[in-house]
């Protein structure tokens, strides 16, 4: 019972506060997981406050097993912990609504239907009302049904602002009737359910809220519209609700997080008491000095001013590479060279990106080093089901007998061959002593092929059509490039529009199938054989390995970790900053916010890379540097800058490239005053309409970022790019 001792002065504030509403800011590194545990130990260990009296919840079951233990830990065995309730938000309301059934619209013994039984259950409501499910895509369907399930809206309530939102609502209502048929829930309804539960019923209510004395939450900057009314109303009659969180890492708004609920908070609160916790355990000084610099241009946030007694360190790296290519190279050449000095070890080292196809080229890197690597939070990009699916069609077109891609492939993106078509075709091969590719090949005559009669119906049609494409694709490949066949599929096949659904998801399928294709552009000079000769060999699974070697992840499934070496490739316009945020503020903020939390994620050394041109070898193009490095000051950086642009040299050994009165910062303090704005509509004399991104003056000029409908994104001096406002 002595922890209190190892709290540092603001730690033990928040461990040992009084009662009432607290917020506690943590900064990243700040430990903010101990005071949690610690609060609950105190208050059993001290106040004398029972484990049952007690809720505690958490967004994932690790971290609550992980609190559980920690509790456990601190309480030792004589303190009995049994009755605390601890866990996940959809845990939690699961327990209180099978307790509390006889007011539900099902039994206590109800399934809770997971992502898959969901999805089916849409596209069936779909199928029954006759909708064009091209129009209303399933995943975006449901996509709107959780999103407004997050926001406390029910299927009568949904709003109506057009003929597909009044759709909606129809397939919203009849999802609801036969998830409740089933005698099930999905994971929304969890949450739903057990908010309005509380909200109306004043009983049931005020029976939770007297039971529980203390309410703990943790990763408050998380919660969405159903979870803050959810504590809200667990709280309502003791009022010590205690929650921890740092607005700073929220970067799950996509998920409905809304990190607003912090100010919410202290609204709903007037007399919270709000305590910083700005010592930081983890990195050194001049990594939260960067990490600072940048978050501190986000407005509506209070500041903390993060500290550490771990010392000033290295300073942060920059590395601008010629391409991507180079890019990957300097990140495995540098991990070598750190591993080699026997300063760091292969799992100290992250590398990290903001999607999920620009591990493409990293992991090639490495595989060409012969050197090892993890690959956190998604699979290789070889093993994604829309590369291997891209792959197939490709060895199908090379091999006719490939019967492991055809099966594979056969019914991508669905053409209407079902199970028995399948066996049907099977048969058919075996009784000809054919290969499956034979019949299908022989198919695309249509009523003139022997087997079209084989089959029951229309079942030849589907069949013969493919069949078809697929004779004309191996017509094409015995003169065509590898990226020459690679279009045609994807033209033939709709796959954009099959991938590309308009969720974030639908959107990084494709830019893996587009990934895919800067290597097939590579090819353009070699046959297809070699393409998918080398393919093979990368996407040999024994290249992941477990243990102590370098991870490979993105930006959002770093949160919650750290390392002591850190990489962060693509510090480009366009990706991080996403192009996506370029026209939405709130969505910009939670750009920086994901840049922050990478940064923080580094313990002893930070690498910020990007490159001047990507894409790869075949078609690449110019890139613009991130926005977010131009607030990093200049005096805690070193490395090498692009020749021929004026621009910092951070510290590189070529005097010609330095500036003689380097600014604070990246960016150039301003002289004048800027004419344009972000969001303003412009034309040029060439290029035509377009949006200015943003804007500063640099060197005497103002600079333009502008997004134009004909070239896409250009940077421009204002003093001679002759743009005017529209």
């Amino acid at each position: 019972m002595d922890f209190l001792e190892k709290l540092n002065p603001a730690q033990k504030e928040a461990v040992t506060v009084g009662e009432g509403p607290v917020l506690v800011l943590a900064g990243p590194g700040s430990g903010k997981t101990r005071v949690l545990t610690q609060r609950i130990a105190y208050l059993i260990g001290y106040e004398g406050v029972r484990p049952y009296q007690m809720l505690a919840v958490t967004f994932t079951n690790k971290a609550a097993r992980e609190m559980d233990l920690r509790v456990q830990d601190l309480l030792g065995q004589d303190m009995m912990t049994r009755g605390l309730l601890l866990g996940t938000f959809h845990s939690i309301c699961a327990r209180i609504l099978r307790r509390e059934s006889e007011k539900l619209p099902v039994s206590s013994d109800f399934a809770i239907f997971d992502a898959d039984d969901q999805l089916s259950v849409v596209k069936n409501v779909i199928k029954e009302f006759n909708l064009n499910d091209k129009l209303y895509r399933p995943v975006v369907v449901h996509a709107a049904i959780s999103r407004a399930k997050n926001e406390l809206i029910g299927p009568n309530d949904f709003p109506i602002t057009t003929y597909r939102d009044e759709a909606v609502k129809r397939i919203y209502k009849r999802y609801q009737e036969l998830l409740q048929a089933s005698n099930g829930m999905d994971f929304d309804d969890l949450l739903l359910m057990t908010t309005n539960l509380l909200a109306d019923n004043p009983d049931v209510r005020d029976k939770y809220a007297q039971r529980f004395r203390h309410v703990l939450v943790d990763e408050f900057q998380d919660t969405n519209i159903a979870q803050y009314n959810l504590v809200k109303y667990l709280s309502s009659v003791h009022h010590n609700i205690f929650c921890v969180g740092d607005p700073d890492q929220s970067v799950y708004r996509w998920r409905g997080a809304d990190y607003r609920n912090v100010l919410k908070f202290e609204e709903d609160h007037p007399k919270c008491k709000t305590i910083l916790l700005e010592q930081n355990y983890r990195s050194k000084q001049t990594i939260l000095d960067a990490a600072m610099a940048v978050i501190d241009r986000n407005p509506r946030r209070k500041r903390k001013k993060l500290f550490t007694e771990r010392g000033a360190g290295d300073k942060i790296v920059f590395y601008e590479a010629v391409d991507d290519y180079s890019e990957s190279s300097f990140v495995v050449d540098t991990i070598a060279q750190l591993v080699a000095s026997r300063k760091f070890e292969p799992g100290d080292c992250a590398v990290m990106y903001r999607t999920n196809a620009m591990s493409r080229m990293i992991e090639e890197a490495f595989l060409q080093a012969r050197l090892p690597y993890r690959l956190v939070g998604a699979q290789r990009f070889y093993g994604r089901r829309e590369v291997k699916d891209m792959i197939s069609f490709l060895r199908l077109v090379q091999n006719k007998d490939d019967d492991i891609s055809l099966g594979r492939i056969i019914n991508v993106p669905p053409r209407g061959i079902g199970d028995k078509t399948i066996l049907a075709l099977h048969i058919a091969a075996r009784a000809g002593n054919l290969t499956p590719g034979d019949v299908l090949l022989d198919l695309a005559r249509g009523s003139d092929s022997p087997f079209f009669s084989q089959f029951a119906g229309r079942a030849a049609l589907p069949l013969a059509g493919f069949g078809g494409q697929l004779l004309a694709w191996r017509s094409m490949a015995a003169t065509a490039t590898v990226s020459e066949i690679f279009d045609r599929i994807i033209t033939d096949i709709h796959y954009e529009e099959h991938l590309d659904d308009g969720t974030d998801e639908g959107k990084e399928r494709w830019e893996n199938v587009v990934e895919l294709h800067r290597l097939a552009d590579e090819y353009d000079q070699r046959p297809l054989t070699e393409f998918l000769e080398n393919i093979a060999l990368i996407s040999d699974q024994d290249t992941i390995k477990e243990g102590n070697v370098p991870t490979l992840l993105t930006l959002h499934a770093a949160k919650g970790l750290e390392f002591g070496v850190v990489f962060i490739v693509g510090l480009d316009d366009g990706i991080l900053p996403h192009s996506r945020s370029f026209s939405e503020p709130e969505e910009m903020e939670e750009e920086r916010r994901l840049f922050y939390v990478g940064i923080t994620r580094a313990k002893d050394r930070l690498f910020l890379l990007r490159a001047q041109r990507r894409g790869g070898r075949g078609y690449a193009e110019d890139t613009i540097e991130s926005r977010f490095l131009e607030d990093i000051p200049t005096t805690l950086v070193s490395g090498q800058a692009r020749a021929g642009k004026k621009s910092l040299n951070y510290g590189a050994n070529k005097a010609a490239w330095v500036l003689p009165s380097p600014p604070r910062s990246l960016a150039t303090a301003k002289i004048l005053e800027q004419k344009y704005r972000a969001g303003m509509s412009i034309t040029h004399p060439v290029w035509g309409d377009g949006v200015v991104m943003d804007s500063r003056v640099q060197d005497g000029d103002e600079i333009v970022d502008v997004s134009f409908k004909s070239v896409g994104i250009k940077r421009l001096a204002a003093s001679l790019a002759k743009l005017t406002i529209v």
